[in-house]
């Protein structure tokens, strides 16, 4: 039988260059690497994101693949791209899912953990989930 899994991995990062706390813009940069951990090769679709100021915001991202891309990863293949989200508190979550179709044509989501943004973290391994 075979197995649907993917494994996601997040690195978030505070990009101060970018930002204005004076006019309450805290822009961040996350580098996800999603790899097949299955035995199937499957495709991702979609995505959804929820995104989680300090002042309890919420707001729901969704939009077709990430990055301009819907990539197709056979068993034991990773893809690795950088997007980017602005709050306007300092700190903030982020977490979703991925909307994916193997090759059997099975659906099946990806959860995609929970993790920080810090603006005022000076230690960026507190903010890393996997």
């Amino acid at each position: 039988m075979p197995s649907y899994q993917f494994k996601v991995d997040v690195h978030p990062q505070y990009l101060p260059e970018q930002s204005d706390p004076e006019a309450g813009v805290f822009v961040f940069a996350y580098t996800i690497t999603i790899t097949n951990t299955g035995s199937m090769a499957a495709q991702l679709i979609s995505r959804t994101w929820n995104i989680n100021d300090a002042n309890g915001v919420h707001e729901k991202v969704r939009g077709l693949g990430v990055v301009g891309h819907q990539p197709l990863l056979k068993p034991g293949e990773s893809f690795e791209y950088t997007s980017g989200s602005h709050l306007r508190t300092p700190t903030g979550t982020m977490h979703g899912s991925y909307f994916c179709v193997a090759e059997d044509g099975e659906k099946f989501d990806v959860d995609i953990p929970m993790f920080v943004l810090d603006a005022l973290s000076d230690d960026p391994s507190q903010r890393r989930m996997h």
